[in-house]
């Protein structure tokens, strides 16, 4: 698989409009957050409330050059909302992009992996222990409460945590999953798709249950599901050197690239 320009907007763009549909459905949640979106320089500015990790421009300088009236656009987005103006670098953006964030001093905050596969590579081998079912409705605390425990390690996750992760169960074109073992909820992950690239993310393991093999069941169940979605690609963003990461290249992710994350603090 050639991670060239083209496949790179394929991904990049997969998780802008990830984060867009967040956005949208946080205001629906919570419209006191003044969450919102603005299109720029072929990607998307985001901003999902105070404080939110989702609050970066996303997929910018794929589509062509990166004008200074593009960042300061951003700038101006960020900084009317009283937060600082962040953005993803992604290494086969236009160098135009790189020069503006130099010149505007901007510093690198992290690193994300982003790691992809076909859908149809591989073999899938259901998990004995393991159950795997799409959350339903009327399950939304439920998938909410198990997953933000598998994040927190704790049984009663700040209420923070559980706000974070409400969007994701009701983002369009979103689908969430419950792991069971003995009846019990096990953990949780989510599978966003977009042009026939699915997103997995949002996947966690309670305590109780971690080494029983959840996140594999987990990830086999939604590249199966993506697959009868018609998708054709699955991507997947993690730390570097994560247990994450680890995770999904035993299900056949291979690294594409490693994407900065810049901010600017003054």
């Amino acid at each position: 698989m050639f991670v060239g320009l083209a496949l790179a907007r394929r991904l990049e763009m997969a998780h802008a409009w990830r984060g867009v549909k967040y956005a949208r459905a946080q205001l629906v949640l919570r419209p006191e957050t003044g969450s919102t979106v603005e299109a720029v320089a072929g990607g998307f500015a985001i901003y999902a409330g105070d404080e939110s990790p989702l609050n970066r421009a996303v997929g910018l300088g794929l589509h062509g050059p990166v004008t200074c009236a593009d960042m300061e656009g951003v700038e101006q987005f960020y900084r009317s909302r009283q937060a600082a103006p962040r953005l993803d670098l992604c290494p086969l953006s236009d160098l135009s992009l790189l020069d503006l964030l130099n010149q505007n001093g901007y510093r690198l905050e992290s690193f994300f992996n982003v790691l992809a596969r076909p859908v149809s590579d591989g073999d899938m081998s259901p998990s004995i222990e393991v159950r795997i079912t799409q959350a339903m409705p009327e399950q939304a605390e439920l998938w909410i409460r198990t997953t933000a425990q598998g994040f927190t390690g704790k049984d009663s996750p700040p209420q923070a945590d559980l706000d974070i992760l409400t969007p994701n169960f009701h983002s369009q074109d979103a689908t969430c999953y419950l792991a069971w073992i003995e009846g019990q909820p096990a953990g949780g992950g989510a599978m966003f798709i977009h042009e026939g690239v699915v997103e997995l993310g949002g996947a966690s393991t309670r305590p109780a249950f971690r080494k029983r093999g959840v996140q594999m069941a987990l990830l086999q169940a939604r590249l199966a599901a993506a697959r009868k979605s018609g998708c054709d690609l699955a991507v997947s963003m993690t730390g570097p050197g994560s247990d994450s990461q680890r995770n999904i290249e035993r299900a056949g992710f291979r690294l594409a690239y490693t994407k900065a994350s810049m901010v600017k603090l003054t």
